[in-house]
């Protein structure tokens, strides 16, 4: 296979090659980390509160891989854009550049989410406790806004499914509480490709009201033609002490993104040619995303006594979407096509209480959390032919209009129990039922009723034995059961090109284990490692993807099965260590018949046993490490590397691995005793490397390819005071 690169530069190497060498290099890094780190003073690592597991333990102790980064995207020289800038050094989790922010990033979990075509599949995403995964399982992170954030918590293997339907791994942002002492930051950050981003966020108290407000714009031309955005964020927390151990959490959200243009994919002889092109299609039908979101949550927390405590949630949100596609007319003419122009609209919300209660049990500590969450969505899908006589890109005559209702109700129960020293034991059960309806309200003599409904329900348990070596050492295993229902994405089209939904898919169902240890190597350095595997039955996989129409089918059993490891912490005094890599092998373990092109109404092309799922890499890691603190310099350096990633079931094309170095430096000034000037510079892709950002899988019309960027610049300056 062709091998995209600049042969030029010196820093060029085979692309094939690289991941592994940068995996070689981390762990090359071990044994001169743990020696740097041993003669610093024996301080422990800062304390950290977190609620991916629900329990009021330390992460170290609790028996899953589960990641806390605290975000600080600005020590970077990052302008708190993507989510991706968050977790660099996280394993098992990758986030992928698309240059595309009509379809939001391409995240995966130990190699689940990564067919989505646009937004989060397979993965649970919470903002401050409230779900930003609507019920059928679709998600975004779109709305994460860095600014405000304090930490990011990342979830990965059998414990994962304590959330819920498709919860293939779980990722929570919080917010920062407010300051004791009022805080301000403006930031403005500008480079590469017209890209521009400004920023305010105000942190204190008042009274019994701490507060965190955060706003942001961004603008950008795009590295490639006709993908240009703008982005407004904004959040707010606000706590408020009601007084006997009680506490009301508020959050507001929203985001605005108007007309945001959607490059579409590339063939490999586009991206040869040119990868920062357009598919000459995106320009025709001017091919673009308008979205806005608007969010409320409360959550309501009161502790009874040293014993128990009880939390309440509940949270409400809109979110409307107008996309233009690139669906051509003559495909349209089809009567059961729903037209080229998407237009839901989804009132969502949902609410959660539970109650924990800690005690002693046989001389051990025990905590038991009991719970029931229930939430809907009520989404008017409507669609539109994307032409008016011989005019394209503009809104045409309805196609579609239907009522898309899902609600999901579910009964939790975790307990924990330290029952010895040396061991500790965590037990879990979930029950969900997740209720699907559709009421067609378009329908014509072609076009018939395509009301229908159905039903799915799932039991899962988990259980988790932990093993204290010693006090700075952990070895555990767990063993957890998922299931995934489809989304409305994908019950949305039939396979076989008929009328009504595909009511005939059935939940994945998967059976997760894991064995993993950690390691506190000194008081301030920590080493992680897991092996994984996760088996999977009725795999739900991309049928057929043509002309924006994805299809989807059951494509019987899959594994999923690697190697995690992670390095971080201080190697000496202002030196810190952020790396993660993962060997991850994921296959089809029965063959199957697939479609090469839609409508598809009899399967044909064979899909061996054994092939590689596609969207996957094999390998894949990031590095940071970076120097300063406090006042004056500050230098960083950031190795990413991914292999390899097939583009369709039939492994007839792939994208090939790369390895990327970003360098930045920074150097803050006191402007008097509170307030501070930052100003940073960053370079991306120091060595111009040409690479694959992300694929879009099974694209029926060749299109798989989204490229990266090329060598970029960002400048930055923060004030805060």
């Amino acid at each position: 296979m062709d091998h995209l690169h600049h042969p030029s530069p010196a820093a060029a190497v085979n692309t094939r090659a690289r991941p592994n060498r940068l995996i070689a290099t981390a762990l090359a890094l071990a044994p001169w980390t743990i020696a740097a780190a041993a003669g610093q003073a024996a301080t422990s690592l800062p304390a950290i509160e977190v609620n991916a597991s629900r329990l009021d333990i330390p992460p170290f102790d609790v028996p899953a891989a589960l990641s806390v980064v605290q975000v600080d995207p600005g020590k970077a020289g990052l302008p708190g854009l993507n989510f991706s800038e968050a977790i660099v050094g996280v394993p098992g989790i990758l986030a992928r550049d698309r240059q595309n922010y009509a379809q939001d990033e391409q995240i995966s979990i130990r190699g689940f989410g990564s067919r989505t075509t646009f937004g989060v599949r397979s993965i649970r995403v919470f903002m401050d406790g409230i779900p930003a995964t609507l019920p059928d399982g679709q998600g975004q992170v779109s709305a994460f806004n860095l600014d405000s954030a304090e930490r990011i918590e990342v979830l990965r293997g059998p414990f994962s499914v304590l959330y819920g339907n498709a919860a293939g791994g779980v990722i929570q942002l919080y917010s920062a509480d407010g300051t004791p002492t009022p805080q301000t930051t403006l930031g403005v950050y500008g480079g590469s490709y017209d890209s521009f981003r400004f920023l305010a966020n105000t942190r204190g108290t008042t009274g019994a009201v701490d507060y965190n407000i955060a706003a942001s714009e961004f603008l950008s031309g795009g590295y490639r033609a006709h993908s240009r955005v703008r982005r407004e964020s904004d959040n707010a927390k606000f706590g408020i002490d009601l007084g006997q151990q009680r506490k009301l959490t508020v959050v507001l959200n929203r985001v605005h993104q108007p007309g945001t243009q959607d490059p579409l994919g590339l063939t490999r002889a586009q991206m040869k040619q040119d990868p920062r092109q357009a598919t000459a299609v995106a320009a025709q039908y001017d091919t673009r995303k308008s979205a806005e979101q608007n969010q409320l949550g409360l959550i309501y927390e009161q502790t009874l006594n040293p014993s128990d405590q009880w939390r309440a949630m509940a949270y409400y949100g809109q979110r409307s979407i107008t996309q233009y596609l690139s669906i051509p007319t003559f495909v349209q003419k089809n009567p059961l096509q729903s037209g080229g122009v998407v237009s839901p609209s989804t009132n969502y919300g949902g609410a959660d209480l539970r109650w924990t209660h800690r005690g002693q049990l046989g001389g051990g500590m025990y905590e038991t959390v009991l719970g029931a969450s229930g939430d809907y969505q009520i989404q008017r899908r409507t669609g539109y032919e994307n032409f008016v006589g011989n005019t394209l890109g503009v809104k045409g005559a309805l196609r579609r209009n239907e009522h898309d209702n899902v609600n999901n109700v579910a009964e939790y129960a975790q307990f924990y129990w330290h029952f010895v020293p040396q061991w500790a034991l965590l037990l879990g059960l979930r029950h969900d039922t997740v209720r699907f309806a559709e009421h067609d309200f378009y329908i014509t003599a072609d076009n018939p009723d395509d009301s229908g409904h159905v039903s799915y329900s799932a039991t899962t348990p988990v259980v988790g034995l932990q093993y204290r070596a010693s006090e700075e050492l952990r070895i555990y295993a767990s063993y957890g059961r998922g299931f995934e229902t489809p989304s409305y994405n994908e019950l949305g089209y039939r396979t076989d090109g008929q009328a009504g939904l595909a009511f005939d898919l059935r939940p994945a169902r998967s059976n997760n284990y894991e064995l993993g240890a950690k390691w506190q190597a000194t008081k301030r350095l920590e080493f992680d490692a897991a092996l994984f595997r996760a088996d999977t039955r009725n795999e739900l996989a991309v049928a057929s993807n043509t002309n924006g129409r994805a299809t989807y089918r059951n494509a019987g059993r899959t594994r999923r099965e690697g190697v995690e490891l992670s390095a971080t912490g201080e190697l000496a005094p202002g030196w810190r260590l952020s790396a993660g890599i993962t060997h991850l092998r994921t296959r089809f373990r029965d063959g199957f018949l697939a479609c090469t092109g839609s409508p598809c109404t009899v399967p044909a092309t064979p899909v061996a046993a054994g092939s590689r799922l596609p969207g996957v890499p094999d390998d894949y890691g990031s590095l940071r490490l970076e120097h300063g603190d406090g006042l004056g310099w500050r230098e960083g350096i950031t190795l990413t590397g991914v292999g390899s990633v097939t583009v369709n079931d039939f492994d007839t094309d792939r994208a090939a691995g790369y390895a990327l170095v970003d360098v930045d430096a920074g150097y803050i000034f006191a402007l008097d005793e509170a307030t501070r000037l930052d100003l940073s510079a960053r370079i991306g892709n120091l060595a111009d490397r040409r690479y694959v950002g992300s694929v879009i899988v099974n694209d029926g019309n060749g299109r798989y390819f989204e490229p990266g960027p090329g060598r970029n610049v960002m400048l930055g300056a923060r004030l805060s005071f």
